[in-house]
């Protein structure tokens, strides 16, 4: 398929319209979100007030899998040397522990060369020199700290800001951003992004679901920024995906395994989750362990092997997530039903559908 066609807002009023209904703030409650079904074979769309209605979906022994990455403070601001400069600098991922080695984006990019130094921090506490350049945008810096590791990450992480989606920095950063934009599972270390359609769920709502014998399986991969990079050849085939790391284990194989093999259903949350399992899946459609990276790109037409369900956002258009979501459920069924969304009371701004990272949700059911 072809990137043109994946954005169901065509005409320029929607597409102004769109950008007043991506949420900025998430739900007062994780679980209170509204929640679209899709049924996939059917083509029937239900339209539910609350995400805790997914619970009506699913019975005992049905297993959830999760992405447990955490997300760490990755956007920092500095001071280039000599001009005072301001350089937004994204950390991606740590390189080298003992040199304090990070591969970033820096922006504006133009302004930074070999060499240079960058100071962050009321006081300049933090000095990091640029090494490398890695692409048009990316660098190499290595931090100039000499005190121990875990005490070097700790003011690292301390001078950062939650690595909020663009579509949401519009607006001031807030403390309470780093804990809103992280699951209530996140437990290994190494996101820049959080694996958004996990939001949805609260304690209150995992609790239930336990409470109705419904199962978790927890596999972690560490979410880059290569879902929302722009895409930039119009034949999909010959898009390349930045490689994340991900770690999928014995105890995640024997209860997704076992749930296939007793016919209860998988529900895949989110399109990490579906990319991990779609990368580790063995040739006879059992999950093995894994432990590495993948730059696994999925689109239409895409046969998946293990999810029979898969929880989403509404993501936005020409990006890689909407076209895993179309993979799932069908382009024309998701294009409807993207264009359904944006119709749904649409006179009534409280009660719209609302979209981006923090929007609200739909699952989508291979009946």
């Amino acid at each position: 398929m072809k990137l043109s066609e994946f954005n169901p807002f065509s005409d320029s009023a929607a597409k102004k319209s769109l950008e007043s209904r991506i949420a900025q703030e998430p739900t007062p409650f994780r679980d209170d979100c509204r929640l679209m079904v899709i049924h996939a074979k059917s083509g029937v769309i239900e339209h539910r007030e609350s995400f805790r209605c997914i619970l009506d979906y699913f019975d005992d022994k049905d297993v959830f899998v999760f992405n447990d990455t955490k997300v760490f403070p990755a956007r920092l601001y500095g001071n280039k040397e000599k001009t005072g400069a301001r350089i937004e600098v994204f950390l991606l991922r740590e390189l080298n522990r003992e040199m304090r080695l990070w591969d970033v984006l820096v922006d504006p990019a133009r302004k930074i060369r070999i060499g240079n130094k960058l100071y962050f921090g009321e006081d300049d506490s933090m000095v990091a020199e640029v090494i490398d350049n890695t692409t048009s945008r990316g660098r190499t810096l290595r931090f100039l700290y000499d005190g121990p590791h875990e005490e070097f990450k700790r003011n690292l992480y301390s001078l950062g800001e939650a690595p909020l989606p663009k579509e949401i920095i519009k607006r001031p950063a807030t403390p309470e951003d780093l804990e809103d934009f992280q699951c209530i599972f996140a437990k290994h270390e190494g996101a820049v992004t959080a694996p958004t359609s996990g939001l949805h769920f609260s304690p209150q709502l995992m609790k239930m679901m336990e409470i109705k014998g419904i199962e978790s399986a927890f596999i972690t991969m560490h979410c880059g920024l290569g879902c929302f990079r722009d895409i930039d050849v119009e034949d999909l085939s010959k898009h390349k995906m930045d490689s994340e790391e991900m770690h999928v284990g014995a105890e995640a194989c024997d209860i997704i395994n076992g749930a296939k093999e007793n016919g209860h259903r998988v529900v895949a949350v989110g399109t990490t989750v579906q990319r991990a399992l779609e990368t580790a899946v063995s040739a006879d459609n059992r999950l093995k362990e894994y432990d590495g990276w993948t730059n696994k790109f999925i689109f239409p037409p895409y046969d998946f092997c293990l999810a029979d369900a898969m929880v989403a956002n509404f993501y936005m258009p020409y990006s890689t997530l909407l076209m895993l979501a179309c993979a799932f459920g069908g382009y024309d069924l998701m294009m409807k039903a993207y264009r359904e969304a944006f119709r749904f009371n649409e006179n009534d701004p409280e009660n719209r559908y609302r979209f981006g990272t923090y929007g609200d949700a739909m699952l989508i059911i291979q009946d």
